[in-house]
């Protein structure tokens, strides 16, 4: 699938909803393969049960009524399956009455489908939760896997519901399957008896099987619909939920609670609309089943009444007759009301395995090129030429290098490419060979894997994972021992105050590190990423939102990481700037200065309005940022002038927007 046909909206969208998806099925029981023993126990187990279903009717009808209480010669030759010689034999064992003995077998029975039956359950739940954790596994292996492409188009929340809701509710249809064997095996034996007792019977029986069939067909095809947009409810809900929680705080900030829970609310009492009109037809469903078995019940009686009468056939076997009528529509009932679980699972194994079957991920190199034990750090950009799916190019023609150990400046108005630079750098996004080189290899040609653990990456937002802060230096990296990730957070001026925490490098942090400070959390990633001790150093707005206090100690750890590594630092202060080697400015996807500082300040371009609008007076920022018209002070009218057209590579401006478009 090429990045110009995907269509993303088809995540959800593409889906069929078929009521039984024979091939999905088969994939899913792939799953179960490696546990195929338990499963064939299971099978094996609710067979043993059936067949004892099925023989406590016989022990009611032929051992109590036609043997031991109304002997009744025409029954002589009707099948009872030792049953009858099993009462005798316990008779003459235990010195019992016949009617004594026929209730211990009959307890005897009983028992021994209840332990069978709870053997199956058993076996059956934990083959099918094994097969369902490699399942879940292998999914969250394969959605880590899709670039950040993926997840710039598909909603996180809709991909979650894969993981859990999806899931569960194929746990559910291996359960149902289960569920229905043990429903239509007692059905096949009991035909087998009610056969060999009266064909007459059996036969007006039968005609109430087309009818049963007839509701659970019509009831799938009213079902069919309702289930899909059940399903489709629930993902929204919790699409609607992820985005508003991980924006709380913002959600806060403007006072949107109440227009929010509003919102929440009218898609829940949608989610509320279908599932109780599920439960209509299934009421519906139900209800008809159940009158039909009573129907069934009084055609037995009615007529199987008369030919006790005329003696052709037994008391006892009219007794079986009615037990085993819930036996043959019982089974019908209960692929009428697995339907349920049918849709929903069936729908939700088409999401799993469209998730799976995804066809988008980073093209890794067919021989990937080994890397040095250490690299030297050079980096090209020659001519690259870069667009998101669907958009217009965000870089155009970018080139510049960067020699081994050097800080290299980006700086640019927003949505200029400075990030773009970084994301393609550690090969977040695909793009064409030969644009981009690391110590003179096409980055194309490294693997993903070994390329990103060379790069070392600070955000502006450093994410905390759960666990202590020592899980959060090393990430689980086996290489990054305790002694290295305490020296790390030294060398980042971050162990002063881990060491003040209630635990040290043991503290649980919170959610989003919310007992940290702004400026301890990018201390912390300051830590993560040198104890790595990557040779390509990556700052992207790492220190636009520290407090005053923090400044110095961040700072001061910025010299120490980037020390001896090649650098590419994003930033809008101005001290991190300056410190850098060289600047190099970005505006509408190009290059468009490069150089010293002191350099781009005597050019008096774009960097030297950038540089001027952290120090102009209040007066001169509100004449730039607010007039629709040329300043009137000399010193902002120098500035708005420009080498070229009056306006020189300032920011756009736009009249409509009252100014020039900020940085």
């Amino acid at each position: 699938m090429s990045e110009a046909t995907r269509d993303y909206s088809a995540f959800d969208a593409e889906l069929t909803h078929q009521a039984l998806n024979l091939r999905l099925f088969a994939r899913l029981l792939g799953w179960m393969k490696p546990y195929r023993i338990t499963l064939f126990t299971s099978v094996a187990l609710v067979v043993g049960a059936a067949a004892m279903s099925v023989l406590l009717p016989v022990i009611q009808g032929r051992v109590v009524v036609d043997t031991i209480l109304l002997p009744n010669a025409a029954s002589a030759d009707l099948p009872d399956y030792g049953l009858v010689d099993a009462t005798e034999w316990l008779v003459a064992s235990l010195g019992v009455e016949p009617l004594t003995a026929a209730v211990l077998l009959f307890i005897l029975l009983v028992l021994a489908q209840a332990v069978l039956m709870f053997a199956h359950r058993l076996t059956l739940a934990s083959s099918a939760l094994k097969a369902l954790r490699d399942l879940r596994l292998d999914l969250f292996a394969a959605l880590e896997r899709k670039p950040a492409s993926f997840y710039d188009r598909v909603a996180v929340g809709r991909v979650m519901t894969r993981v859990t809701n999806d899931v569960e509710n194929l746990f559910e249809l291996l359960l149902g399957f289960g569920m229905l064997a043990g429903e239509f095996v007692p059905f096949v034996l009991a035909l087998f008896l009610m056969f060999h007792i009266s064909t007459e019977v059996t036969g007006l029986l039968l005609l109430v099987i087309p009818a049963a069939a007839a509701a659970t067909y019509v009831f799938r095809m009213a079902m069919r619909e309702i289930f899909r947009l059940v399903r489709d409810s629930v993902s929204g809900l919790n699409q609607y939920m992820q985005e508003d929680l991980m924006g709380i705080e913002v959600v806060q900030l403007s006072g949107r609670e109440a227009r929010n829970a509003e919102e929440y609310r009218r898609r829940n009492q949608e989610n509320r609309r279908q599932e109780f009109r599920a439960i209509d037809h299934e009421v519906v469903f139900e209800t008809f089943n159940t009158s039909l078995a009573s129907i069934a019940v009084a055609v037995v009686i009615w007529y199987g009444g008369g030919e006790v009468v005329r003696e052709e056939i037994s008391l006892g076997s009219i007794i079986l007759f009615n037990q085993y009528i819930n036996m043959m529509i019982n089974p019908v009932v209960a692929v009428g009301q697995q339907f349920n679980t049918l849709f929903r699972s069936m729908a939700s194994g088409e999401r799993i395995f469209q998730a799976l079957d995804w066809d988008e991920r980073i093209h890794e190199p067919p021989a990937p090129v080994r890397l040095p034990e250490r690299l030297r750090g050079e980096i090209e950009f020659r001519n690259v030429r870069f667009a998101y799916p669907g958009g217009e190019d965000v870089l155009k023609d970018v080139s510049f290098q960067i020699a081994p150990g050097e800080k290299l400046a980006i700086v640019g108005p927003t949505g200029s490419g400075k990030s773009t630079v970084i994301r393609l750098l550690a090969r977040f996004y695909d793009f064409a060979d030969g644009m981009i080189f690391l110590d003179g290899t096409d980055v194309n040609a490294i693997a993903t894997h070994d390329l990103r653990q060379r790069i070392g990456v600070v955000l502006q937002d450093f994410h905390v994972f759960s666990g202590t802060v020592l899980d959060n230096i090393a990430l689980s990296n086996p290489a990054i021992t305790r002694e290295r990730a305490q020296w790390a957070a030294r060398a980042a001026n971050a162990d002063p105050f881990i060491r003040q925490l209630a635990d040290g490098y043991d503290t649980e942090l919170a959610e989003r590190g919310h007992n940290l400070s702004q400026g301890q959390q990018q201390l912390l990633a300051f830590a993560r990423v040198l104890a790595a001790d990557p040779e390509i150093l990556v700052l992207d707005e790492a220190t636009s939102s520290i407090d005053t206090g923090s400044e110095l100690a961040i700072q001061e750890a910025l010299h120490r990481i980037t020390e001896g590594r090649t650098s590419i630092v994003i930033a809008h202060r101005l001290q991190t700037i300056q410190e850098c080697d060289r600047v190099l400015v970005l505006h509408r996807g190009q290059v468009r200065e490069h150089g010293t500082h002191e350099e781009l300040i005597a050019r008096r371009g774009i960097y030297y309005t950038l540089h001027e609008l952290q120090f102009q007076d209040s007066a001169v920022a509100a004449e730039l940022q607010g007039l629709d018209t040329e300043p009137t002070t000399p010193d902002a009218r120098s500035r708005w002038a420009g080498p070229r057209d009056g306006r020189g590579d300032l920011p756009d401006f736009d009249p409509a927007e009252g100014g020039p478009r900020t940085f």
